[in-house]
């Protein structure tokens, strides 16, 4: 018989331990659309592979997902490109901000990651080359992964991004002087922009990460099909890079594999176990969430569980 933790009482009294840091940093003012959203707002829902569910406060209410959308994109790439997309992308931390300039120009526009921003643009131009309806197809694998068809792009947010992303557009001219993108410049950015913007819920992003905390179950949803090397992969990367300039301390802290997004949700899985979706608005100085990287530190720090 399993053995079953009490994860709902866990949950609880994280809340209340995490209370101290509930006006800790701010949310991402830089992007206007994201400046108005209620900093003081927090969800946390787990989903285990044995069909159990866990939440607390408002984690039925949707957010923007901004660079957790990165992992999905993924997905999408190494389902279409195989090993191929590995020689448009590294595997490597960055050590850098996500939005840095300086690796990019001193590599010659091969991104160190697919979770920096430069990364992200790069999939972005393969999936605007290879999809034929980029936009409806990108949106169909998220609602099919989390099971849920009434998921959507906010345009507000996705508009706001574009006015303001002045960093994002000289990368991308950097990645096309290296030719490392071949569509044209703005079709790019309003497509990355886009799928930053899709909004979700921690219910939704937690049960859409169990696809991968749970690689043994065939991967195949809205056609984007994985082999079980390619989901622990992933899962590696997420381990990895899945943080910024802030992923050793996430691995030290927490020790998941997961992403972040400066909308203020994470999602970690423990494979072969359960993912974890949680959510709080304000950022620390690295774009991670402050009250979300702590909830997860206690969690696993409660359970003991982590893959070390």
């Amino acid at each position: 018989m399993r053995w079953t933790m009490d994860y709902q009482q866990i949950l609880e009294n994280i809340y209340q331990a995490i209370q101290p840091y509930a006006k800790k940093g701010k949310q991402a003012d830089y992007i206007p659309a994201l400046a108005k959203v209620n900093p003081d707002q927090f969800g946390m829902c787990i989903h285990t592979i044995y069909g159990e569910i866990y939440s607390i406060e408002q984690a039925d209410t949707r957010f923007s997902i901004q660079s957790i959308s990165k992992v999905f994109a993924l997905a999408m790439c190494l389902s279409l490109k195989g090993d191929e997309l590995w020689k448009r992308v590294g595997k490597e931390p960055s050590g850098t901000a996500f939005n840095s300039l300086i690796q990019l120009e001193v590599e010659k526009g091969i991104p160190r990651n697919p979770f920096i921003n430069a990364g992200a643009i790069v999939m972005s131009d393969i999936l605007l080359s290879m999809l034929k309806s980029p936009e409806e197809d990108f949106l169909a694998f998220v609602r099919a992964v989390s099971g849920n068809d009434t998921i959507q792009y906010n345009d507000e947010v996705a508009v706001s991004e574009r006015e303001k992303g002045y960093l994002n557009a000289a990368i991308a001219n950097l990645l096309k002087y290296h030719g490392t993108i071949e569509n044209d410049i703005e079709r790019v950015l309003r497509f990355y922009f886009l799928m930053c913007s899709i909004e979700m819920s921690c219910r939704e992003l937690s049960l859409a990460f169990l696809a991968f905390a749970n690689h043994r179950k065939k991967f195949n949803y809205a056609g984007v099909t994985l082999t079980t090397s390619q989901v622990k992969r992933m899962n590696a990367i997420m381990q990895t890079c899945g943080f910024y300039d802030e992923a050793g301390e996430f691995s030290y802290l927490v020790g998941l594999p997961g992403k972040s997004g400066v909308g203020g949700g994470i999602v970690a899985i423990y494979p072969l176990q359960y993912s974890v979706a949680v959510w709080s608005p304000r950022l620390n100085s690295k774009g991670n969430s402050v009250m979300g990287i702590k909830a997860l530190e206690l969690f696993t720090t409660e359970t003991k569980e982590s893959i070390f």
